[in-house]
């Protein structure tokens, strides 16, 4: 039965990082990165929020016609709303395949340092700076503690998800244990 292996967990994580190496190392398997959809919205850096909204039903159109193949998806992407995460729960039912959920989880700290240290390297990303201004004007650290303590709530009443911790710079580790952690 194909697989909907969704990733979650709060901005800067790793969740693209490891959705990445997961297809790789697993051919055929679509890692469907909503994140990278968004960019190919005219105006997504005018309005993130709407191109998020714009774009989600083409993933899960593109979700569910793959999954109804019988090959595997990756989805590396933070649901903090129910309802939102049922939409993709749906979907992967109603393509015949199973939903996996990992959780990729710090300590609030922790996932708040690493979202102001990700794309600080020596090639930085401009997607992760306008995510960082996004961020500072909803609120900054405080928006980003929000997450991470919604993301616990909903995880409480996720009785099929498991909790991959993920270590800052460690993502050999983090990638056996998600691996490991797979039926």
């Amino acid at each position: 039965m194909a697989r909907l292996l969704h990733l979650n967990g709060p901005p800067g994580i790793g969740k693209s990082t490891i959705a990445r190496r997961y297809a790789d190392a697993h051919p055929g398997v679509l890692n469907c990165d909503i994140d990278v959809l968004r960019t190919m919205v005219g105006g997504w850096t005018a309005d993130f929020a709407q191109a998020g909204a714009l774009i989600r039903p083409a993933a899960l159109a593109m979700i569910g016609a793959y999954l109804a193949q019988g090959r595997d998806v990756v989805l590396p992407q933070m649901l903090v709303d129910p309802a939102e995460l049922a939409r993709f729960e749906r979907c992967a039912v109603d393509a015949g395949a199973h939903l996996v959920e990992r959780w990729l989880m710090d300590t609030p700290d922790g996932a708040v340092r690493r979202f102001h240290g990700r794309g600080c390297g020596s090639d930085p990303d401009p997607w992760h700076e306008r995510v960082r201004t996004i961020v500072t004007a909803q609120g900054g650290d405080d928006l980003l503690l929000r997450y991470h303590d919604s993301l616990r709530r909903l995880l409480a009443d996720r009785p099929g998800a498991v909790v991959v911790p993920s270590v800052d710079g460690a993502v050999d580790e983090t990638y056996r244990a998600l691996v490991d952690s797979l039926p």
